[in-house]
């Protein structure tokens, strides 16, 4: 698949765009990475992505695939000839996409309201967090990587909002070494591989990033 045309349209902050960014890595493809801006969204998105008008889209050979974990799957489907992201047991299989789905329905929400909140709801929120980490901080167990040895899918879809933990952790006074100290062992692992590294913004950028918009929201 040595000509195929890959593309990328992406947000540098999104956790979800990092998926793609960090399994395009790992399958060592070539694609063009386009940061969106979201307020004036381009052509290309809208017309790639009519229904959710989201990033991020990933556009192969001019056909679009939305949602993050879709496209993360789509890619180890794709180019096979690396190390495949998903196990090859059914029953692995599925327990992989379920702790992603997890990830996407617990931890986001709670996350955002870290910093979007304040008072007795932010208190809540911060439980919710900690709570989510601790349960996937369970289901790592003792293993290097969510699939065991090897880096893989539930890996790919958490390690984004390893460069969000600042920010989290600024406004939600906690920190996450000290109350997930395997968890974040787990993220630090992570991050010493070049596929992670290189796609994950710096964590004082993110902040940065997060204080801009609670000043635009009127929380700050």
């Amino acid at each position: 698949m040595a000509n195929d045309e890959v593309i990328l349209l992406d947000f540098w902050p999104s956790m979800f765009g990092m998926r793609l960014r960090i399994a395009l890595a790992e399958k060592e493809i070539k694609y063009e990475y386009r940061d969106e801006d979201l307020r004036n969204k381009s052509p290309l998105l809208l017309q790639m992505n009519p229904i959710h008008k989201k990033i991020p889209v990933l556009i192969h050979n001019g056909k679009p695939i939305c949602e993050s974990i879709i496209g993360v799957e789509y890619i180890d489907e794709v180019w096979k000839d690396k190390a495949p992201f998903l196990p090859s047991d059914p029953y692995e299989r599925a327990q992989a996409r379920f702790w992603a789905d997890y990830i996407d329905k617990k931890l986001f929400d709670s996350g955002r309201k870290l910093w979007t909140t304040k008072g007795e709801e932010q208190e809540t929120a911060k439980k919710d967090f900690i709570e989510c980490l601790k349960v996937l901080e369970e289901a790592l167990g003792e293993k290097p990587y969510f699939g065991g040895d090897n880096f893989g899918f539930v890996d790919i879809a958490l390690i984004g909002y390893y460069s969000w933990f600042y920010a989290y952790e600024n406004y939600g006074n906690f920190s996450v070494e000290a109350e997930c100290p395997k968890f974040a062992a787990w993220a630090k692992k992570c991050m010493l591989r070049d596929s992670v590294a290189k796609s994950l913004p710096d964590q004082h950028k993110v902040l940065e990033f997060v204080k801009t918009l609670r000043q635009k929201f009127g929380i700050e």
